[in-house]
């Protein structure tokens, strides 16, 4: 028996091919979820939602359009009665140093990890609270807690360490209600975002600081996001769970 049996979980910009969104909703499926996958693109959302096989839904999203997020959850929430499990995973990165940052590239790294992540939790949580039940999993990254990673600029490590403190003040807020909030750190992790953007000393040198001695897989980060959306972590809340092959050790 899966680890999520009859449970019902969104997540969101799950539809890119090689994403942690879409692993992650691969393996919640496995588990028995029932899964919607929220995305800007409303036809690559439904595509996947249909590979997944089993009455899962496909649906667009703007994570940065608070409307469009309360229209999202309230759709779901008709149609599924309750909603279990919501994984903040949509997210954008720049390479850029601090004094390349201009005004349209601030707006849009932290707009999508920081404003998605409290819009689309801010509409999922009175449902979860009448239900007395049910975990948000937000998705940080190791370039918030070392100060910049490998692509993403300080604007994107500003943006996940925003991430961390509004999962730290959610999960302190929303306990009484048993309502759960954690945060995942990956490290250096093989997606889309960072496919072919490495050169091949970039790849040695980032390797070498992994003592694991490998990039990270999709799957990897899903495994913990399935850990954190179950029962299994029934007694964890605001914590942040380092998914990095022991690149960051604190």
């Amino acid at each position: 028996m899966g680890l999520l049996e009859n449970k019902f979980a969104i997540i969101t910009g799950a539809a890119s091919p090689r994403g942690l969104g879409r692993a992650t909703a691969e393996l919640f499926a496995e588990h028995g979820a029932t899964v919607a996958i929220l995305d800007l693109d409303e036809d690559q959302a439904k595509a996947v939602a249909a590979e997944l096989n089993g009455g899962h839904i496909g649906l667009a999203c703007d994570v940065t359009d608070k409307q469009s997020c309360e229209h999202a959850a309230a759709a779901l929430r008709d149609k599924w009665g309750r909603i279990d499990i919501l994984v903040n995973n949509a997210g954008i990165t720049q390479p850029l140093k601090v004094m390349e940052i201009a005004p349209q590239n601030y707006d849009a790294v932290t707009d999508v990890s920081l404003r998605g992540t409290l819009y689309m939790s801010q509409a999922v949580i009175p449902t979860m609270r009448a239900q007395k039940s049910g975990s948000i999993v937000n998705l940080s990254s190791v370039s918030a807690q070392r100060g910049g990673g490998i692509f993403g600029g300080p604007h994107y490590s500003a943006a996940k360490a925003g991430v961390l403190g509004l999962t730290k003040a959610m999960a302190r807020e929303l306990a009484p209600d048993n309502v759960r909030s954690n945060a995942i750190c990956p490290g250096f992790i093989a997606t889309d975002i960072t496919a072919g953007k490495l050169t091949d000393d970039m790849r040695a040198q980032v390797l070498a600081g992994i003592p694991m001695g490998r990039a990270g897989e999709a799957s990897d980060v899903a495994g913990c996001a399935l850990f954190l959306a179950s029962d299994l972590s029934a007694y964890c809340t605001g914590t942040e769970v380092d998914v990095n092959g022991g690149a960051l050790i604190h």
